[in-house]
């Protein structure tokens, strides 16, 4: 039997989407996005925010590109990914990443107005990989 591995995380941008073009017009954009919960401890509401580290390849990191922004409202889906690196003591290092598969901006229609790629009635614009022929296989992180 093999394994699943989804991740679904709905949050807030914490800075713009970081674009870059690799070898063979590859598209790859990364950025942080925060999560939020609260609970009470001791009568007091508690928020804490965790920080994960997204990433998007070719088609869908070229949509990310052009409507996320920092602070923006998402929903994603997408797997874990861990790669290794050493630091610059010679340190082996680990990352893990949330790559993803698809997006939906959530928030109003005037926060993402002037071109969405979904449904403007639901307020809500969808992008999935799939919509850009994704090869798994090529998938694997070149840094």
């Amino acid at each position: 039997m093999s394994g699943i591995n989804k991740v679904i995380l709905v949050g807030h941008l914490g800075k713009d989407p970081e674009v870059r073009h690799l070898d063979g017009n590859v598209t790859v954009a990364s950025f942080p996005l925060a999560t939020s919960e609260t609970y009470n401890k001791d009568g007091k509401r508690i928020e804490q925010t965790e920080w994960h580290n997204i990433v998007m390849w070719r088609g869908l990191a070229d949509v990310a590109a052009k409507y996320l922004q920092k602070g923006k409202l998402v929903y994603i889906e997408g797997k874990l990914r861990t790669r290794s690196f050493e630091d610059k003591e010679g340190h082996k290092k680990y990352s893990t990443e949330v790559v993803a598969e698809n997006f939906t901006m959530l928030g109003r229609k005037s926060d993402f107005e002037g071109g969405s790629t979904g449904s403007e009635s639901s307020g809500e614009s969808t992008t999935k990989s799939d919509d850009y022929s994704l090869d798994d296989s090529e998938n694997d992180l070149p840094f």
